[in-house]
């Protein structure tokens, strides 16, 4: 009998996910829901195999039904919801797949990522079931390429993770999806492994310099605020051969864009007085967004309109031992650009690349290449599974190059960022305190 899985939210990311469901040979039934009954109905009328229905997520009672007979849900709602789907998954005895780290359990991000990876990992695991957090491209794809680049180094002392994104519209487009996240991210404490330690760095900082041949110029990437350290030195020893450091790094248009805004305090989310009057900062500048291009003429518009540039970087890099001799191992991520991604799938590059990236999880669980039971996040698929996970992505014109340097007179003389750098007024470093 063929798999039954829920599709929660229908946004690009669900929608992308209930489109290539459609197409899987072992899936019989898709339930399309979301708060916007119209939608969900909408999308379920363009498939074969599914039915939309309403669904309000911020009461648990709403979505366990739906959950009746169903071997998958897939959370592509919100970051608040997490917690109410992931309880209805454990009534359900389901398993559980997130695009993103859910909040709503604990009262730091940090801390909610620790029980999740342990309490929870636990209660799916009494239930013989299992869930996987942050499975879009970053994190997720990610994940997988930063635990596929593990092959070639045997001793791991730092690994950055590292997004650029170069695609740049005439049009006044600072980001490519949703704008609340983007300046959200900007502004939160990102989380480090530095020295075998969890800690927070300040957004913007520790900035390093990269030239790929691909993109033709030097690229700046800072500290930003995402998932993929964590995961990493939740899992050092185990999974990344004894890592010390892991960073995730971000560069282009919406580093540039925000980067000025944050040195002038306009993107702390508290208000302010001004003149007398009570503003939030934040809020406004994030009125002035534009939402990222849904609907295939917009994205015509903008092409149309031409482009600066359509370019962008995904890259792991490794840097440790190999056969005694210091190396770096560089993982370059490609996938079909801005205007080749709508020229063949009429979706934008990230769109593409996001929502390709978290689908290939799904088709890892309809199609049984995951026999674990727990709470889990992307980096820690055995390695049959992350290995099916590539060869799934190759089909999808996603392929990873590999470079491997020796002897690498960068990872010789890199300043260690244990040493303290000063970002604007407060020190770079600090603690995370974990259960």
């Amino acid at each position: 009998m063929g798999k039954k899985v829920l599709v929660l939210g229908t946004g690009a990311q669900g929608t992308t996910v209930a489109k290539r469901l459609d197409l899987e040979p072992n899936v019989d039934k898709i339930i399309c829901a979301d708060y916007d009954e119209a939608a969900a109905k909408e999308l379920a009328a363009s498939l074969t195999k599914a039915e939309g229905w309403h669904c309000d997520a911020s009461h648990i009672e709403q979505i366990v039904p739906l959950l009746a007979g169903c071997d998958l849900v897939v959370n592509a709602l919100p970051l608040e919801f997490g917690k109410n789907v992931i309880d209805a998954a454990l009534e359900a005895k389901c398993n559980y797949q997130d695009f993103a780290a859910p909040e709503g359990f604990e009262d730091t991000w940090e801390k909610c990522m620790y029980r999740l990876l342990t309490e929870y990992n636990e209660k799916f695991k009494a239930i013989g079931k299992l869930a996987i957090m942050g499975t879009g491209s970053a994190p997720g794809t990610m994940c997988v390429v930063a635990r596929d680049t593990m092959k070639d180094i045997d001793e791991c002392d730092t690994i950055n993770m590292m997004v650029y994104e170069g695609v740049e519209a005439k049009r006044f487009q600072p980001y490519w999806w949703s704008p609340v996240t983007a300046l959200n991210d900007m502004d939160d404490l990102p989380v480090a492994w530095i020295d075998g330690k969890m800690v927070n760095t300040k957004p913007f900082s520790l900035p390093i310099v990269r030239d790929f041949d691909y993109v033709g110029y030097p690229v700046r990437f800072v500290e930003h605020a995402h998932d993929e350290p964590f995961y990493v030195g939740m899992r050092a020893d185990d999974l990344f051969k004894g890592c010390r450091n892991a960073y995730f790094k971000y560069g282009g248009v919406g580093i540039e864009f925000a980067e000025p805004l944050a040195r002038a305090g306009l993107l702390k989310r508290d208000p302010v007085e001004i003149n007398g009057q009570t503003v939030n900062t934040h809020e406004i500048i994030l009125s002035y967004l534009p939402h990222p291009p849904r609907f295939a003429r917009e994205i015509q518009e903008i092409i149309d309109e031409g482009l600066v540039s359509d370019t962008g970087a995904f890259v792991v890099e490794a840097m440790g031992k190999k056969d005694g001799k210091d190396v770096r191992v560089e993982s370059h991520l490609f996938a079909p650009g801005f205007v080749e991604s709508f020229e063949r799938f009429g979706v934008t590059g990230e769109q593409y690349i996001t929502g390709q990236g978290g689908f290939l999880f799904t088709k890892l669980f309809v199609n049984d290449e995951l026999n674990q039971t727990g709470f889990i996040s992307s980096a820690e698929l055995t390695d049959e599974a992350n290995d099916k996970y590539l060869e799934y992505a190759k089909e999808l014109d996603i392929t990873i190059e590999r470079r491997i340097i020796y002897d690498d007179p960068y990872y010789k003389n890199a300043p260690k960022a244990k040493e303290y750098v000063e970002w604007w007024e407060h020190p770079t470093i600090t603690p995370v305190e974990l259960p």
